[in-house]
């Protein structure tokens, strides 16, 4: 990707994105900053955080007595008051932000945490490729360089949000321990797909083999999904899903009882049959109870009951 146009989006950015507020932190920011051949600055403090990213390049940060090389996707932090000192005789290409935490608007959680980046002892890091932060960045830039309408705005403004909080957490200690893997429940979010595929798709017939083949799993794979997941079987969970939309439809719209069992996928007879079954009721009377205001309540596999409505007060 050629990045030397990614330069005119601080531009954007330094009009449009300088307060950013999520609940309980907000930040201030004061400006960002590109620019293709960064060389030597003076030894100079903020009273403020930057952070700059490499994009290309190779220099120095100096800070005290320590000297850091600089190289293509590294991140470093100037921390408020600290003397600090970039050079660099090729030219670096940078992306920089300079921010502080608005402490009246946010939460003691997030002072503290700030406290710790004040007291880190990272200074650089060596991004590797694919890490969040400078792809965040590159992306911010490549938005930002783009024609901005109102819509573009928010996109920045949460874009700006996202990689503030990834560089954060770039130089939060608490952030650099090893972390425990977390174990990935793939089978509830499947289950999520499969579920909202059958509610969207009840005219169909979903059978069990070709629901799982549209989801590239075999059919008993979905039958354990189904049992260990919700307690019921696939069959059940398809058969109840198609009387709840009956029902609906018979409370809510003057379809026919054959237009209706149309909207399931059920023949009339076997519609009739399997919503009695269920409800109690076929569906006529269900309709008819339901319109004279006589039944308020229904409920799969219980008894059907009439629910008299409260005479008025004489």
């Amino acid at each position: 990707m050629e990045l030397n146009h990614l330069v005119t989006g601080k531009i954007a950015l330094n009009q449009y994105v300088h307060r950013l507020e999520q609940k309980g932190v907000s930040f201030y920011v004061h400006y960002w900053g590109a620019m293709t051949n960064h060389y030597n600055t003076l030894l100079h403090k903020h009273s403020f955080y930057e952070i700059c990213y490499v994009v290309r390049g190779e220099g120095y940060y100096l800070e005290g007595d320590r000297t850091y090389p600089l190289r293509e996707q590294t991140i470093f932090l100037s921390k408020p008051e600290h003397l600090h000192q970039i050079k660099s005789e090729t030219g670096l290409f940078l992306f920089y932000v300079a921010f502080e935490l608005s402490e009246d608007q946010s939460s003691a959680e997030w002072i503290k945490v700030m406290e710790e980046v004040k007291q880190s002892p990272f200074i650089t890091m060596q991004l590797k490729d694919g890490e969040p932060s400078g792809l965040l960045w590159k992306t911010l830039m490549l938005q930002a360089a783009q024609p901005v309408n109102a819509f573009d705005k928010e996109i920045l403004s949460h874009l700006s949000h996202a990689l503030i909080l990834s560089l954060i957490q770039t130089f939060l200690p608490s952030a650099q321990r090893p972390k425990q893997k977390q174990p990935i429940h793939t089978s509830s979010a499947l289950l999520t797909e499969v579920k909202l595929h059958i509610k969207d798709n009840l005219s169909q017939p979903l059978k069990l083999t070709d629901v799982a083949s549209h989801f590239h799993i075999s059919g008993r794979h979905l039958s354990r999904l189904f049992a260990a997941e919700l307690g019921v079987s696939y069959s059940e969970f398809v058969q109840n899903e198609k009387i709840n939309k009956a029902a609906e439809l018979l409370k809510s719209t003057n379809l026919s009882i054959k237009e209706v069992a149309e909207e399931i996928g059920f023949s009339v007879h076997y519609f009739t049959r399997i919503f009695s079954a269920k409800i109690g009721s076929s569906p006529g009377l269900f309709r008819s109870l339901y319109k004279d205001s006589k039944m308020t309540a229904f409920q799969i596999n219980k008894p059907f009951q009439k629910i008299e409505q409260a005479k008025p007060h004489e």
